[in-house]
């Protein structure tokens, strides 16, 4: 996310600054037979993304346009990733209101790949195969097709970590210090336990969690398969690391340690700064998202530590260019640009979200971030992205995980049983996937 980008990307993107809604009108026409916008020669890429990408945010539009005077870029934006995805569907049924560069999360990947190869732009017919080296093998393949096809570049990936409020750690009587915490939660049972002792003497008003469906999305994403086999067998039903995960949120919703909040929703995005929650299952794209939310009051507050149960990844997202696109070569100039090592790190340094450069993780490594207590952000989420799983990735991996955490919002707000509410995801999968 971007947040889960995706998680949501989660999806993410996986994973989120501006309203959510309709994606706005500014995105680029179908019309791909002229490649300016005036007899001058001046061009307005249209980009059109999800989340937070940290692009803006770290002034690298702005850069670039210095750069390339006669380019200007306008940016779109939709919060919550599946109205993005819904709508760019249409679009792309269509062939028309596309933006010159779409944002894609690495949930919907295998989906491009696999399923909508004829509507994106093989980015190889503008050199993309040079690039190769410059990323992580994981997220390169992911983005190109059995046939060779090159469909997106990788922004960022998800290596995960627990964020944590310390100020209410301190209210509650418990242990600030990110690496006794880390001891104390190092299995997610553990975790529980604390957030239990967190409970009894909790401030006010305030949960040790923000949704159970945030954590289900950190959990599974610690897990090589998912929804599908390398098959491309659908086995989330007999998947034990699915049923792990949804027991052990079943369990936090049940102990009542939910602040009971839809990700992405307004009042979910208020409790950052009321202090709703303690603990936030927090993928490196959330970091920009917490600030954002928290604002300059919680500088300070905040911390990270590692996560419960070993390493995952959720969310991470692909720049790529629709077949429809006004101004192809121009966007993929601009695409590779944003990609660069030079550019990955510099979002890192702005929002956290994590380079999928191999050359941008090297230079990042001893980063710290000040507005989370100084935590070694490049240590915590280096480690982690290097000993995540690589997941295998199924073409409806964001439609399964969406239906899942759909049910948990169940369990957690209405009390419907564990076995009602996994009927209940079972059917919305089948009908999503057909």
């Amino acid at each position: 996310m971007p947040i889960a980008r995706a998680a949501k990307r989660a999806t993410v993107r996986l994973g989120a600054v501006v309203l959510a809604g309709a994606l706005l009108a500014a995105c680029g026409s179908g019309d791909s037979s002229d490649s300016s916008d005036s007899a001058g020669g001046k061009v307005t890429l249209n980009v059109d993304l999800f989340g937070s990408f940290g692009f803006k945010e770290a002034g690298l539009y702005e850069e670039y346009q210095k750069l390339n005077p006669d380019v200007t870029i306008k940016q779109s934006d939709t919060q919550d990733e599946a109205d993005y995805w819904k709508s760019l569907q249409t679009r792309l049924a269509g062939g028309g209101g596309l933006a010159d560069v779409q944002g894609v999360e690495v949930g919907r990947i295998a989906s491009v790949t696999q399923q909508q190869a004829d509507k994106f732009q093989d980015l190889k017919e503008f050199g993309a195969d040079k690039l190769k080296g410059e990323f992580a093998e994981a997220k390169w393949s992911a983005a190109t097709t059995k046939d060779g096809k090159i469909l997106g570049l990788g922004t960022d990936v998800g290596p995960e970590a627990m964020c944590y409020r310390t100020d209410l750690f301190e209210q509650a009587g418990l242990p600030t210090d990110r690496e006794e915490l880390a001891k104390k939660w190092a299995t997610w049972d553990g975790y529980l336990e604390l957030g239990k002792e967190y409970k009894k003497k909790a401030p006010a008003k305030s949960a040790w969690l923000d949704s159970v469906g945030s954590l289900y999305g950190i959990m599974i994403g610690q897990e090589k398969e998912r929804y599908y086999d390398a098959s491309g067998e659908l086995i989330y039903e007999k998947n034990p690391a699915v049923k792990e995960a949804w027991d052990t949120s079943v369990a936090a919703a049940e102990a009542g340690l939910s602040a009971k909040l839809d990700q992405w929703s307004p009042q979910w995005n208020q409790a950052f700064a009321a202090g709703s929650f303690a603990t936030i299952p927090c993928p490196a794209w959330m970091l920009g998202y917490v600030k954002g939310q928290a604002g300059d009051a919680g500088k300070g507050k905040w911390d990270i530590a590692k996560l419960p149960g070993g390493a995952g990844n959720w969310g991470g997202s692909y720049l790529s260019i629709p077949r429809a696109a006004k101004h192809k070569e121009e966007a993929y100039k601009l695409i590779e640009w944003l990609t660069a090592p030079a550019q990955q790190a510099k979002v890192f340094q702005k929002q956290g979200n994590f380079p999928s450069s191999t050359g941008a993780i090297e230079t990042i490594a001893g980063a710290k971030d000040e507005y989370f207590s100084g935590a070694p952000i490049g240590q915590i989420f280096g480690e982690a992205a290097k000993e995540s799983p690589v997941q295998v990735l199924g073409v409806h991996d964001q439609n399964v995980m969406q239906q899942i955490t759909n049910a948990l919002s169940e369990v957690e707000r209405k009390g419907v049983s564990s076995d009602r509410a996994w009927g209940t995801a079972k059917k919305g999968v089948d009908n999503v996937i057909g």
